[in-house]
């Protein structure tokens, strides 16, 4: 595509803007603010790196065969370096415990320590990226159908201590980097068929979350997570969404809403305003489910625009962090990685064009069939043309341009491992 073809489109779309009171310089400044935690287990299908042999399981599962996928550390933080060649802004890594730089060491869950992500911690800082983590509950021969829940205590003491020291090993990252680490906790805790116990198990997580976060820390944050159902666990979860919403208002925690841990008829972008009136923040993981929680990559539809709308529309930008969560073993796992980022950095850019003023104005004085054109309008004005702009102001690829880099990096790279 020809530069001065992006300038002078951008030059009319601008203009477009500014008459209903939109300033496009200014959108594309926040959305260079809008960070998306990027996910390393796109690149390499949730394997890890532990020597102790990923089980898999645990309500957890990729599914393809794609060939190319990151072998160990060095290719994954490869692929990753690409990816960020063709999106634009600044962005951050979010890292999950069985992705340590073990080398060759036998770790086991309970003994990790910050040194294990020395090295993520440099590389980052070489690339400009800041790091967020996850303890790992499943792909473990302790992880079985309950983990934080269980009533063997043994087995619920080690996961006590995996999570804690996921914490720690947070704090540190966070010191490091001179930025929060957000910390995640997700365990997969259910039972595939009828339970007579539901209000046992969560009083044992109850428990084992006042354990984990007895102690507090300066330099991360806690997000708690739940979900709807795990494979082969379809009949009950004890992090149910109920129960990580009471908790995290009861202990002013950060819930995570991952947008393919609900039914597909509920709408994430209305519980946003809710969350944001009775938690300190909200940690976002944009996924997109498919009939059940498919973890297909994210891309630029409803769910997502409105849930970036309902973000911008409270003036939360701040106080919600913004991560992708999905894994695509079916299709080249860099192209997903490009897709999921640029479809969430569309859903923002299309939020933050939006005439707000002019909108709120209608609705304040009951002018609701004005109100309702001028959202209709707003979805055919030319945001893409102020896209393209921002992709050239970052000096990445434009429009489809990316395929093509992919596909030779695919040629080059990927299809040599």
């Amino acid at each position: 595509m020809k530069l001065e073809f992006v300038q002078k489109a951008y030059e009319i779309a601008k203009e477009r803007y500014q008459s209903i009171g939109v300033n496009a310089e200014e959108v594309l400044e926040q959305l260079q603010q809008v960070s998306v935690s990027i996910h390393c287990w796109q690149a390499d299908d949730v394997t890890g790196f532990e020597n102790l042999g990923n089980l898999g399981g645990g309500g957890i599962q990729a599914t393809g065969n794609y060939p190319g996928k990151a072998r160990n550390i060095a290719e994954i933080r490869q692929d990753i370096e690409k990816v960020l060649t063709l999106v634009g802004g600044q962005h951050r890594l979010n890292l999950h415990a069985i992705y340590g730089d073990f080398q060759g060491k036998i770790v086991d869950r309970n003994e990790i320590e910050a040194v294990y992500f020395t090295s993520w911690m440099q590389w980052a800082k070489e690339k400009g990226l800041k790091l967020d983590f996850n303890s790992t509950s499943f792909g473990h021969p302790k992880s079985g159908d309950l983990t934080l829940a269980n009533p063997d205590k043994s087995i619920r003491d080690f996961w006590i201590e995996h999570t804690r020291r996921c914490r720690h090993i947070s704090e540190e990252m966070g010191k490091f980097q001179n930025d929060p680490c957000i910390m995640n906790l997700w365990i997969h805790d259910g039972m595939k068929d009828l339970t007579v116990n539901r209000y046992k198990y969560r009083q044992i997580l109850e428990q084992s979350l006042d354990a984990i976060f007895e102690k507090e820390y300066r330099n991360m944050k806690d997000c708690i997570e739940a979900k709807l159902f795990g494979i082969g666990l379809e009949s009950y979860t004890v992090g149910s969404y109920d129960f990580y919403l009471g908790y995290g208002v009861k202990k002013q925690k950060i819930v995570t809403l991952d947008t393919g841990h609900f039914h597909l008829s509920e709408s994430i972008a209305d519980k946003i305003p809710s969350l944001l009136l009775f938690t300190p923040e909200i940690m976002l993981h944009v996924s997109r489910p498919i009939r059940w929680d498919s973890d297909h990559v994210t891309i630029l539809n409803d769910d997502v625009t409105e849930l970036a709308k309902e973000i911008v529309r409270a003036d939360a930008l701040s106080r919600v962090h913004i991560g992708l969560d999905y894994f695509d073993a079916s299709i080249n796992r860099i192209g997903a990685y490009v897709i999921g980022i640029r479809s969430t950095q569309k859903a923002f850019l299309q939020a933050l064009l939006e005439p707000i003023g002019k909108l709120r104005e209608y609705e304040a004085n009951g002018q609701y069939f004005e109100r309702l054109a001028l959202l209709e309008e707003a979805k055919s004005l030319p945001w893409n043309a102020v896209w393209d702009y921002f992709c050239l102001k970052n000096d990445v690829a434009i429009g489809e341009a990316y395929i093509s880099e992919i596909q030779q990096y695919e040629k080059e790279v990927t299809s040599k491992r």
